[in-house]
Order: C-alpha cells, then structure tokens, then sequence
C-alpha cells in the first residue's frame, strides 16, 4: 500500500492528479475506519505522512487551507494519542512540523545526497590530522612521483595502498607514514635495505646536498640507512622533501657509461647534466590527454509557465495572421510534454474566448489541425474542455456566455470526428456541467444538419435521460426540456407515443390510424422496435381504458363475458395495422410482446389476462409461433415482469412448442 501511495504521490508531483483525487485519498487514510482500533491505522497513518511530504507543497494554497487545517489538526490530535506506536507518532510530528516550517525540510534531509570525492579527500585529511594540498603550482603530483623521471624509492606504491590509491594520488606524500601498514615490498623486511635502488647499493656517487637534505641530515646517524632512518625524519620535513627536493634528484646513470651497449645508452639530449635538476615543468610535455567528447544535452522540456507562455504568443499570432501552418509548427517546435498538452489546448480555447466567432473557429481548426497531426489527441482535448469548465464559475463573471462557445468548440470536435458524442457525453453524465451537453448538441445541429445528428446520435447509444439532472430524469421532464432546446427530433418517438394514443381516441378506425401513421412518422421508423414497442402499447392502453381497468386496482375478478367480449373485438378491430407492421418480422412480434408483458406488469397482472392476449395474437395470425418461443428464450433485463409473465403463460408456451414438434413430424411423414 505504501508503494501505491509513494506513486500517486509523485503522479501528483507532476500536476498528472487532480488536487481532488488527492484530497480524496487524504480523507480515506485519515477517516475512523470502523471496527478498526486506532493502534491498528499505523499503515494508513504512515501513507498518509509519505503523500503529505510528497504534495503538501502543492495542496496547501488559500483555496484548500481550511481542508488542510482540518487535516493537520486531526494529525496533531492523533500525534499526542499513546495508543499509536511511538514510530508513527514520530512520523506525524514530523510532518506537522515540516508544513510549520513552510515545507521545507530539515538540514538532516538536504545533507543525504552524495558526496563529491574532494569532499571525500578533505574528509580524510581531517580524520589524519594533517592537510595536504592536491595541488602544486596547478602541476599533478603523481606525475613527477610515479612518472620514469623519479627513483624507484621516491615513487607511491599503489598496490599497498590499495583503494586510498584513487584517493591520495593527487596529494604529495601520500606513500608516507608511520606505521607498519605503509612498509612496501621493495624494502627487505629483515635488513631493512632496498634491494633494487642503486642509491644503497655503493656504486652511486653522493648527489649535492639541497637544503632539505641538509635539514634533514641532524636526524640521521652516519650508521642508519634504509626505513629506520626515515622513520626518525619529522613527517614535515619528509613531505616537503619529496614534494620539492625529490625533484632536485636527478636522473640516476652509471658511472661508466662507455660500458653501454650504443643501442642501450639514452640520448643526450634527454636527460639533463649530472647534478642539475631536470626542467620537468618547463621543458617536458605532459602526456596528452584526449578528452572525450562531450554528450550534447537535450534541451530540457519547457516548464508549465513558460508552455503557456509559449502557447499564448502562438495563438495570438496565428489569430492575426490566420497562417494555419506556421502555428502547427510553432507548437511542434515548444515539444511540449504529454502531460502538459491538455494545458496548452486550454490555453488555446481560453486565448478565443473573448474574440470574434470566426476567431474560435479558426481555434478549433487549429486544435483539428494539431489531432491530423498527431501532436494532440481527443482524450487530451476532453480533459482541456473539462479543465476550462471548472473555471467557468469565474469567467462567466466576463464572458457570460461561456458554456455556449465552449458547446461550439465541443460541436466541432464532434463533426471533426476528434471526439464522439458517448466521450463527450461520459463526463457529463447526471447533469454535470448542465445544460453544456444540450447544447452542444444544439450547435452540432445548427452547424450541420438535424438529419446527420439525429443517426450519430442514435448511434451513440447514449441514455439522454442520465444526461439530466437526477430530478428530471424522467420521460416526461426529458421530452419538455429537450422541446425547449428545439431537440425533440433526437426523439420523435417519444413524442409520437402521446400523439399517437391522442389520434386513437380521436378516431379509432384502423384506417385512420394508418394514414395518421404514414403522414406523420418517417418510414425509416416503420421497422424500428421502439416504434413497434410505442404502437402495441397505445392500442393495449386504448383497449384497457375502453373496458374501465384503472392501474390502482388490483385487478383480482376475472372479467365479465361482455369485456371478454369487447376486448376480442377492439383487438380484430386493430387487427390489419397491427398485421402491416409486424408481419414477417419475427424481432419486431417480439417486441410487441414485450411492450404486452409491460403492459400487464403496470395493470399487476390481472388474472388470465396476459394469457388471453397472447391466445388471441396466436389465433388472428398477429403475432407467429417463433415469436413467441423466441420471447420465452430471451433473457433481457430492459423490460420489468419477465418473471410473472412466463409463470402465467408457461404452460402454454410449452403446448405450442408440443404443437409445432408434432407439426413438423406430420410434414416429414
């Protein structure tokens, strides 16, 4: 859970979290769980300090500070609670104090990074008691103390000194101590003599004394050579003795070096007379060093501030200029980070809001524009259209109108096809925003056709009664405020279904109600279920009122043999408008067996009435044999009463499936 809470965190760091997702997780990890003690919340408490730490900084501004004081004061109450361990106490404390100090942290924290390896060296030197300088007159010191030009006695022994090697090797003396740790191997560890160095061998000849030599001759008797005698040197005067006499060593040659092979006498004009110091720092190059080349940076991504900067000048030159392609380039050139591309489209709509209508149209060519070229993308616009809406509260205080020409940018990327009408509809559900969704379906229709948006919108499967605030949602409040939006065509079904029942009562005469029919619905209805669904449930409804069956009564007694009687003659009586529609349409005779289920499920299924019906479609050839089978196998939830309707009608279901086997064995014999 922890690390869960660590990544919504840094999420949240980087403005990819709305502050209210945030706010939210805060309030569930500080809320009292129920039947949970206190002592138990240790694991919530300590998340809850991790994303305090993480998007304090950013939560605690003016609008949010009494959510925060609320916060911190329930954090303060639980700090001093001893039924907490002392651990996560401790954590809460922190945290309290850091927001007390601005969110700022301790010098503790700021001081944990890496150390660089001069801070390393100094480091040491302290814990050694001395300081050495790394450098002499800006010249490396290990080149003249390992490189050939030095005796082998005054070069550092890397191989001892191990992994202080790569520390000291800068520094003068560094080969120097006094202990047994520092002895190197070119020393015998029994005659305390170097073996290898002529200087100890008598053969070479004395070199002229320095001044260190003889500052350091007091301290050594006649009879010490070797280790023992430089142990006896004060290590001052060792260390400037090898960082400044070591250099007036010159180069070791042997006496007679006419003894020499030609091929193995060095060449005269390498190395200095006898007894004058070599020009090291004058007159010898360093080796040199190729450097390699350095990696070219990227350009760091431009900040929130300066993005919205940039996309400002942008827009505003490509309003006045109205150079589509200069624009597209000026924000593929900002490369601007993914995150941050729902900003910038903001910025583009919000830079218009104030203008002309052919400058927010030229703004939302830019936005399709940018979608073409694969620089934005729809859910980034979606989130820019909703990041501009919760601002609305303050823009409408100026622009009025707001939510209207946000309804245009919205209708444009629904006719550009950058969204759909089910992405814009989804965040807008249950009034969200309202009326935005109504109107950019009214804009979408003004700037196109009614025809084209009623198909995409029938398309769209979107239940427009859950696009309603949650009072309205219901038919009649639905087809009222779509009216006064001038968007009833979105739903010329539920208009019909009160015209229709009104032409009925008018004049129920089956070829009234078919030249009423074909006058005034589109053919494109004629085979839409709904259409069907609203048919059969105006003539179910016309024939309940003509017998006197109130819904309020439960319906109990069976009915008398005049309704019995009445009821088979209105339904004849429908008989051929019924036949025109449902004929050879096995889908749509379900359908209107649905809208009878429905029906009696609102009378509360009267006794025997559902059954009736059903007798009745079967012998007037209104509704066929597969229909009714295929209703029976049907699972849809969408329509109430399924249960009690099969319990009724069950048995006979089951005789015309017996039928219908026996049927099919007469024909095949």
């Amino acid at each position: 859970m922890l690390g869960n809470i660590k990544f919504i965190g840094e999420l949240g760091k980087l403005d990819l979290i709305h502050e209210s997702i945030l706010h939210k997780c805060i309030k569930t990890l500080l809320e009292k769980k129920k039947r949970i003690q206190l002592k138990d919340m240790g694991e919530d408490l300590e998340c809850l300090c991790q994303i305090m730490r993480t998007v304090g900084p950013r939560l605690d501004h003016e609008k949010a500070k009494s959510l925060m004081d609320q916060y911190f004061g329930r954090m303060r109450s639980l700090m001093n609670n001893k039924d907490l361990p002392a651990r996560i106490r401790f954590l809460l404390q922190d945290t309290v104090e850091l927001r007390e100090n601005n969110w700022v942290p301790r010098k503790a924290f700021i001081d944990n990074g890496p150390k660089t390896i001069n801070q390393i060296r100094q480091d040491a030197v302290k814990d050694l008691g001395v300081f050495i300088p790394p450098m002499y007159q800006g010249i490396r010191m290990d080149f003249f103390l390992e490189g050939p030009f030095m005796p082998a006695r005054m070069k550092l022994d890397r191989e001892t000194l191990g992994g202080l090697a790569d520390m000291f090797g800068q520094m003068p003396g560094s080969g120097i101590g006094t202990g047994p740790g520092v002895i190197q191997d070119r020393f015998s560890p029994t005659l305390g003599r170097h073996r290898t160095n002529p200087l100890f061998n008598g053969h070479m000849a004395n070199p002229p004394q320095s001044q260190f030599d003889l500052a350091i001759k007091p301290f050594m008797k006649c009879n010490q050579v070797g280790l023992f005698a430089i142990m006896k040197i004060p290590f001052f005067l060792l260390l400037l003795h090898l960082c400044y006499g070591s250099l007036q060593v010159p180069k070791l040659q042997p006496q007679i070096p006419n003894m020499m092979p030609p091929s193995a006498q060095p060449p005269r004009t390498q190395t200095p007379p006898l007894g004058q110091p070599p020009q090291l720092g004058l007159k010898t190059n360093p080796p040199l060093i190729q450097e390699k080349p350095q990696k070219t940076s990227k350009k760091p991504a431009p900040s929130k501030e300066e993005l919205l900067k940039m996309t400002e000048t942008v827009v505003t030159e490509y309003l006045n200029s109205k150079n589509l392609e200069d624009a597209v380039n000026g924000v593929r050139e900002m490369r601007a980070p993914k995150h941050f591309l729902s900003e910038m489209l903001s910025k583009i709509i919000l830079c218009s809001l104030e203008r002309s209508d052919d400058d927010k149209e030229q703004a939302s060519t830019l936005i399709h524009a940018l979608r073409t070229e694969g620089l934005v993308s729809g859910e980034n616009f979606m989130q820019a259209l909703l990041n501009v809406l919760d601002q609305c509260p303050k823009i409408e205080v100026d622009i009025p109108l707001v939510k209207s020409y946000l309804a245009q940018f919205a209708a444009r990327a629904v006719i550009t096809e950058l969204v759909s009408i089910a992405e814009l509809a989804h965040p807008l559900e249950n009034g969200t925003h309202f009326p935005l969704f109504l109107l950019c379906l009214q804009q979408a229709s003004k700037l196109k056709d009614r025809e084209w948006l009623a198909d995409l919108f029938q398309q769209s499967k979107v239940n427009m009664q859950k696009m309603l605030p949650e009072i309205d949602q219901n038919k009649d409040r639905m087809l009222e405020i779509l009216e006064g939006k001038g968007l009833s065509f979105l739903f010329p079904l539920l208009k019909l279904e009160k015209e229709l029942l009104k032409q009925i009562k008018a004049d129920p005469a089956p070829q009234s109600i078919y030249k009423w029919i074909k006058d005034n619905i589109s053919p494109k209805l004629h085979t839409d279920k709904g259409f069907i669904n609203i048919l059969m449930t105006s003539f179910l409804q016309f024939i309940s009122a003509e017998l006197c069956l109130s819904e309020s009564e439960e319906n109990l007694s069976a009915p008398s043999k005049e309704q019995l009687d009445q009821e088979k003659q209105l339904l004849l009586a429908f008989k051929p408008v019924m036949q025109k529609f449902l004929h050879d349409h096995t889908d749509l005779q379900v359908s209107a067996l649905y809208a009878l289920q429905v029906h009696c499920n609102t009378y509360a299924f009267p006794k025997g009435m559902l059954l009736r019906y059903f007798v009745n479609f079967y012998d007037m050839e209104i509704i066929e044999e597969e229909a009714f089978l295929a209703w029976k196998e049907d699972i849809t939830q969408e329509f109430p009463g399924k249960g009690k309707a099969l319990f009724q009608v069950n048995q006979w279901l089951t005789w015309l499936e017996t039928a219908e086997e026996e049927e099919s064995e007469e024909e095949g014999d």
